[in-house]
């Protein structure tokens, strides 16, 4: 009787195993909207490039970086607030950017990075207004995770904001 505990604590943990995952989650916030990286592995992530593609987004979301350009009322650039990221995709974002790219350089296992810049819609009629993103919004947004060690791996924002990348594998 003993021994089915024990085999089900196996399966448990193969299944965990196979459920390896990256989650990038969008978090609306005055006046900084910030994204979260989160490692779900059970191993650390080194050198690992992140692009946000806000595209095909429901709420036509772009990067409002300055009081210039597109994006409304308040603005706020590209800024890291934990881990080890660095803006990849130029110097700076521009006002009214659909892309940005990160680099994460070192991601321990089950700890975060984020960083925070203002995000907008661009419809007409949205529920919160311009300057805010409405849970919705930022469906259909993709995340591309690329490494040597991965390959390249996609996810899309679902209704409440957040992307989970499977299938993500240590480098050892």
């Amino acid at each position: 009787m003993k021994i089915l505990p024990v085999a089900a604590s196996v399966v448990l943990m193969a299944g965990s195993a196979a459920a390896q995952a990256l989650e990038v989650r969008f978090v609306e916030s005055a006046p900084k909207d910030r994204f979260v990286i989160k490692n779900t592995n059970a191993c650390e992530l080194r050198d690992i490039t992140i692009e946000l593609d806000l595209t095909n987004t429901r709420g036509g979301l772009i990067f409002d970086t300055t009081a210039d350009g597109p994006g409304v009322e308040v603005f706020q650039p590209f800024e890291t607030r934990s881990g080890d990221v660095e803006l990849m995709s130029s110097a700076r974002v521009n006002d009214g950017d659909k892309t940005l790219t990160v680099k994460i350089g070192l991601l321990p296992m089950s700890e975060q990075a984020s960083f925070t810049i203002d995000v907008d819609d661009t419809l007409t009629n949205s529920a919160l207004g311009q300057i805010r993103v409405a849970g919705t919004e930022i469906e259909n947004g993709v995340v591309l995770l690329s490494a040597d060690v991965h390959g390249a791996l996609n996810a899309a924002f679902d209704e409440t904001g957040v992307a989970m990348i499977d299938g993500v594998r240590c480098a050892n």
